[in-house]
């Protein structure tokens, strides 16, 4: 069973606090897909492919895109499943040490990959942190303010079309350095994959130019980085996983900010449920939008053949429709 909780473990519970008797509803359940299932990039590398396992879904769709067929990219985390309460089991571990090349994002996201790494020396894998070379945030706690200026690194770089081509440049160098007889097929793949992620830049960028507000609801803190890029004021009632609990009083913050800034709706996301924030929406008079953080896809997202950028492209009509932009 691919990515099976260690033996005795008990899963965390989820819940939402008490804000009012109006906000007394727990958060829904993340989606708990049936693991046993293996989706399209779950299968095994075939014979003389080479294999580059990912560690959940932005890092296996930009290595895919540099990639091309001529490599098999998986992905340890399975479609419908969130990835920041995700442990690998000991077939996955079997899976990278049988890999030519393991890349993870980084900056806490995968709190597994540290004894990886500690292990590395044992292992011919090569091993690459796909947020090298870029600056993370701090990711501060949900209160309402705004404020990124504390806590531990926000993992979340790929929400930002820019530092998203980054990534896709350490990632082709990755792909160099273990297999250089493709060097050309995997830069003009990346060359094309990094001119639609500038596109996607400058649509956000002109999207989001004439807008009548600039100020967001977030179901858990994941848009630093974009709201940085595009001058957007993000508040998120979890923190940077989205198990994370606001207490009362942060909750009582957000009223107040939706309230006051006339916010019209509470962004929620597709792979951990709308039941917090449509209770928030209710008790401020907004409605509810997905704003998904592209942590990972639905297994009907994938079917329907939906990427990283048809998903940000997605995000950015819905930013339009909450901020009321010409």
């Amino acid at each position: 069973m691919v990515g099976k909780r260690p033996a005795g473990r008990r899963p965390r519970r989820r819940r939402a606090p008490h804000l009012t008797r109006s906000l007394s509803t727990i958060r829904g359940a993340a989606l708990g897909a049936a693991l046993a299932l293996a989706g399209c990039n779950q299968s095994p590398a075939p014979a003389g492919k080479l294999l580059v396992v990912t560690s959940f879904y932005p890092l296996y769709e930009f290595a895919r895109q540099v990639a091309g067929p001529s490599t098999q990219v998986v992905s340890l985390v399975p479609p419908g499943v969130e990835p920041h309460d995700w442990e690998p089991s000991p077939q996955d571990l079997t899976r990278i040490r049988n890999a030519r090349l393991f890349i993870y994002n980084g900056a806490g996201i995968e709190p597994w990959v540290a004894k990886l790494l500690r292990d590395a020396t044992s292992s011919g894998t090569v091993m690459v942190r796909a947020t090298e070379g870029i600056q993370l945030l701090a990711g501060g706690p949900s209160s309402g303010t705004g404020d990124h200026g504390k806590g531990p690194p926000d993992p979340h770089v790929w929400l930002d079309p820019v530092l998203a081509q980054s990534m896709v440049e350490t990632i082709r160098a990755a792909l160099v350095k273990v297999d250089a007889a493709h060097m050309t097929i995997y830069a003009e793949n990346a060359r094309v994959f990094a001119a639609k992620l500038q596109a996607l830049h400058e649509a956000f960028r002109a999207g989001l130019k004439d807008c009548a507000g600039r100020e967001i609801v977030t179901s858990h803190a994941a848009f630093a980085y974009l709201a940085r890029r595009y001058g957007l004021m993000v508040v998120p009632v979890m923190g940077l996983a989205p198990e994370s609990e606001p207490t009362p009083a942060q909750l009582a913050s957000i009223v107040r900010f939706a309230r006051e800034k006339k916010v019209k709706y509470i962004f929620f996301e597709t792979l951990v449920g709308a039941r917090l924030a449509e209770t928030l929406a209710r008790e401020v008079g907004a409605q509810t939008l997905v704003f998904d953080p592209i942590e990972g896809v639905t297994r009907e997202e994938q079917a329907a053949g939906r990427g990283y950028v048809a998903l940000m492209e997605a995000n950015l009509r819905n930013l339009r429709i909450a901020l009321d932009c010409k």
